[in-house]
């Protein structure tokens, strides 16, 4: 089959799902990644040829996009910040948003003139191990930690294939959140969190595909307490955090006071709800007190 066909071919199967210009994208993306061909290859190559067990295989792919099933999830890998992340459906999807997490816990210590290979950082509810990578290259010399309730999710965030880009790869522990700070991990300059906080109530405005394929333990907390992790992240950055350290957490962007009230009352300081790119409340970051 002609690579120009077997785009035609999966960007109907995959519409049936998706608008048209969607679908073409994660069509290009699958093929670019199974076949190695780029977006233009049947545009400069009309006459490329595609083996038969290799459409099979497209064509089988492209059925699951349109049943809901992430392309993420089929090709094991999703991008963040620059670079391939392996995810499995034992942890999220890394979103863009998040990137603007890591950027500005590094803009933070650039403007401190604190030292990165210094530094610890402490990443919870870690998932996919996308910020506590991040965080590490781009901080060379960091000693970042990383917890998660979830064997699956730490199974695939020690797994990422960082280790040889000259970083100190970060540590990964079993740990429950919500049971409360450990002091076995000692102290941090920096503590992140991306932890659930999807309201059931707000599964209704949510992807098919998320809602059916991505690991409920990391999206959804309950109505009458979409708050929780926000308290046990706040416990914990007021025990481990050394004084003056920064605190970062994305969070729902309808509950942004709210999330900065749960730090206030803990006594952090400079306590700031911080918009995203697209103008909406999306994380907290606070200050511990330096007494």
């Amino acid at each position: 089959m002609l690579l120009r066909q077997l785009i035609s071919e999966g960007t109907a199967t995959v519409s049936q799902a998706f608008p048209e210009r969607e679908a073409r994208e994660m069509v290009l993306l699958y093929l670019g990644y199974a076949l190695g061909t780029s977006r233009h290859t049947h545009i400069i190559e009309p006459s490329y040829e595609v083996s038969d067990v290799h459409a099979s295989d497209a064509m089988k792919a492209f059925a699951r996009m349109a049943a809901g099933e992430p392309i993420q999830y089929i090709i094991g890998m999703a991008y963040f910040y620059g670079r391939e992340f392996l995810v499995t459906p034992d942890v999220l999807i890394p979103r863009p948003e998040t990137e603007l997490l890591c950027r500005e816990v590094i803009d933070w210590t650039d403007s401190y003139g604190l030292p990165s290979g210094g530094l610890r950082i402490a990443d919870l509810c870690t998932g996919s191990g996308c910020i506590a990578w991040t965080l590490a290259l781009e901080l060379p010399g960091t000693e970042v930690l990383a917890v998660d309730i979830s064997d699956g999710a730490l199974d695939v965030a020690a797994g990422q294939s960082f280790g040889k880009d000259g970083c100190k790869s970060p540590s990964f522990f079993k740990a429950d959140v919500l049971a409360g700070p450990q002091d076995r991990f000692g102290t941090f300059d920096v503590m992140v969190s991306n932890p659930p906080y999807v309201m059931e109530s707000e599964k209704a405005m949510m992807r098919k595909n998320v809602l059916e394929h991505e690991p409920e333990l990391a999206l959804f907390v309950p109505d009458n307490d979409p708050l929780i992790f926000y308290r046990a992240v706040a416990d914990w950055a007021k025990k481990l955090l050394k004084p003056g350290g920064l605190c970062f957490v994305e969070i729902n962007e309808s509950l942004g006071e709210e999330t900065a009230d749960v730090f206030r009352d803990r006594g952090f300081k400079d306590v700031q709800v911080v918009k995203d790119l697209s103008e909406r409340d999306r994380f907290v970051r606070a200050i511990q007190d330096f007494s």
